[in-house]
């Protein structure tokens, strides 16, 4: 299967972008398979169920969301009644909506998609992401229920992010980062097969301070002091990410290339 997998989606100028390329990306690359994180794509705080169905309608199989999830408060009914839409797993025994599904790709093949929260410099404290994603992948096994299986990490350590990664070699295609909107360079396969990324950046504008203008969060650095609110750069922006192609059989990754494209941070094709 050929997967893509993006990352969080900033504002305007990453819906745009989304909506603008996604289309022909998925026809020039033939993807079997696309996950986006979209957990900023509304103002960069949350997302709408009406800019989650914008984002759907653009050839999203799968949106997944973050520590920001029900900062819009209509996705708290939207996600249950949207099942393309997961929140994290271990976000809360009383949050609304999936966060784990089986989908069925347009070829036919099972595929997993799964989230959970770290817990290291997170602003509050969620359950355990290795004990909530345990009884996940053990009722789905690779090559078996599930011909590929993808888990987002969404989390602000590095390592917390590296740890899954290992937790899950051998048992999902492809394990990846979200959340710090920076992308990074270690698109490897680990020993048993399984695809990793620390992070996959943002769909987003770049010439910002994490897909924010810059004028805010520079004036708080500098001088300690709130004036106005942050708001989402608007710029031309770069889509952030990742692509797999793993075994049809075993669900294994086979290739893994990082994905940069437009913006400012253009890339080759994978």
């Amino acid at each position: 299967m050929k997967l893509l997998f993006l990352g969080d989606v900033m504002g305007r100028a990453g819906r745009r972008a989304i909506t603008e390329n996604l289309p022909r990306l998925r026809e020039e690359w033939k993807l079997d398979f696309v996950v986006v994180n979209g957990e900023n794509a509304t103002s960069g705080i949350g997302l709408s169920g009406a800019h989650a169905k914008t984002l759907l309608e653009a050839g999203i199989d799968c949106l997944t969301l973050g520590d920001h999830a029900f900062d819009q408060k209509d996705m708290l009914r939207f996600v249950e009644q949207e099942p393309r839409v997961i929140r994290p797993l271990n976000f809360s025994k009383a949050a609304p909506g999936k966060g784990a599904r089986l989908f069925t790709s347009k070829n036919g093949r099972k595929v997993l998609v799964t989230q959970v929260l770290g817990q290291v410099f997170m602003k509050r404290p969620f359950d355990d992401p290795f004990s909530a994603l345990e009884p996940v992948l053990k009722s789905h096994p690779l090559g078996g229920m599930a011909q590929a299986v993808i888990v987002d990490v969404h989390c602000e350590a590095t390592s917390e992010k590296m740890a899954m990664g290992h937790f899950c070699d051998g048992r999902a295609s492809l394990v990846v980062g979200t959340h710090t909107h920076v992308p990074t360079a270690d698109a490897m396969i680990l020993p048993r097969g399984t695809g990793y990324l620390t992070d996959a950046g943002m769909c987003g504008d770049y010439h910002s301070v994490i897909g924010m203008e810059k004028s805010e969060p520079l004036r708080r650095f500098i001088t300690g002091m709130p004036k106005e609110r942050f708001t989402p750069a608007n710029g031309v922006a770069t889509l952030s990410g990742v692509y797999v192609e793993t075994d049809d059989r075993t669900g294994a990754a086979q290739r893994i290339a990082m994905v940069r494209n437009g913006g400012l941070l253009e890339a080759a094709a994978p």
